[in-house]
């Protein structure tokens, strides 16, 4: 290699998916220490730039950097959200790349596909905070959503809470629900996934655990469904009434100042004077680290909001990049050969 050869690894979703790194526990745990570390101060988290390109659809993407001091590493997460794909073109909404460089010299070290990343941030701070939040002994769980990120909250919530036995998915549509059982049914064998006919009652009622996964923005859950013990986590935007925060015993965000500030049921709660700093039990940090209590009774109705902290995905992706280098996936890409001005045919190579 030359001096000034500059070369970095490229991950598809499948060399991270072929190296193991559809791994939940290890997900929460980079989540918790992120948490941590961010809470000591080891973590550089600026703000995130966002781009929005319609304000009705609201299809953006950001731009998400954080560093990890102590372990020398750098990384951005490149995301893009376009709400309409899924109905105007039938793809997915989301797709992301990430990228990662040391901090000695400022190299790039991986470039990855990053929505697999995404994805299980969402879902392993949901399960995290369920470790803490939800009954140790709960068996059911209800999703209403039947897409990427209902699949993956299955997954997390099984790998954090393993007492698990049943889930009920309501959707759209009853095709949506046979395609969520027909999926997640060999994933998470020991479980019997059921479809509701797209009856929301039907799949929180009997819940001890549950999900909304939309991209609606309406009241969808109500708070006469929830049975006394549950816990909720709440990953959209406006999705449940106003009552379901009101009926529960605490409300806990991974940022309450952050989630104050955006769209979600809790936010325009907050905005409309029916919410304040006082209703909130704690951020997720607090529970981390001791400083308050979590499930205290098992009668508790517990509501859980996460806006997303991107320094945790960027925890998230170092932890795959070093599963994926141990075992030998990916690809390598060289940046450079040479510094510009070293090239020898670099006259050749000028446009003036």
């Amino acid at each position: 290699m030359g001096r000034h050869e500059i070369h970095c690894r490229y991950f598809s979703q499948e060399d991270l998916l072929g190296s193991g790194c559809l791994d939940l526990s290890m997900a929460m745990e980079a989540s918790k220490e992120a948490i941590k570390s961010f809470h000591a101060g080891d973590i550089i988290f600026p703000e995130k730039i966002v781009q929005i390109f319609n304000d009705d659809t609201q299809e953006r993407i950001n731009c998400l950097p954080a560093t990890f001091k102590k372990d020398g590493i750098c990384g951005v997460k490149w995301v893009s959200v376009f709400p309409p794909n899924p109905a105007k073109h039938g793809i997915q909404n989301l797709s992301a790349v990430i990228i990662l460089s040391e901090i000695e010299h400022g190299f790039p070290i991986a470039f990855m596909e990053g929505t697999l990343c995404s994805n299980m941030r969402v879902g392993a701070m949901g399960a995290l905070a369920a470790r803490y939040l939800a009954r140790e002994d709960s068996t059911t769980i209800g999703i209403i959503g039947a897409g990427e990120q209902a699949k993956m909250h299955l997954i997390a919530m099984k790998t954090a809470i393993p007492s698990l036995r049943e889930c009920f998915v309501a959707a759209k549509s009853v095709s949506e629900e046979e395609e969520f059982v027909r999926q997640m049914s060999p994933i998470v064998p020991d479980m019997q996934v059921s479809g509701t006919e797209t009856s929301l009652e039907a799949a929180v009622s009997p819940a001890d655990i549950i999900v909304t996964a939309t991209s609606a923005q309406a009241p969808l859950l109500k708070a006469a469904w929830i049975r006394p013990g549950a816990f909720y986590s709440h990953v959209g935007g406006w999705e449940d009434e106003f009552a379901v925060a009101k009926l529960c015993d605490k409300i806990v965000c991974d940022d309450w100042n952050t989630v104050k500030h955006r769209t979600q049921t809790l936010s325009r709660m907050y905005q409309e004077g029916k919410l304040s700093d006082d209703d909130i039990h704690a951020d997720l940090v607090d529970l981390v680290t001791g400083k308050k209590a979590g499930r205290e009774s098992p009668d508790e109705r517990i509501y859980f909001n996460a806006v997303g902290l991107a320094y945790t995905d960027i925890a998230i992706a170092y932890a795959m990049y070093l599963r994926a280098r141990e075992a030998g996936m990916g690809q390598d890409l060289k940046i450079q050969h040479e510094m510009i001005f070293e090239h020898l045919h670099l006259k050749d190579w000028v446009r003036t």
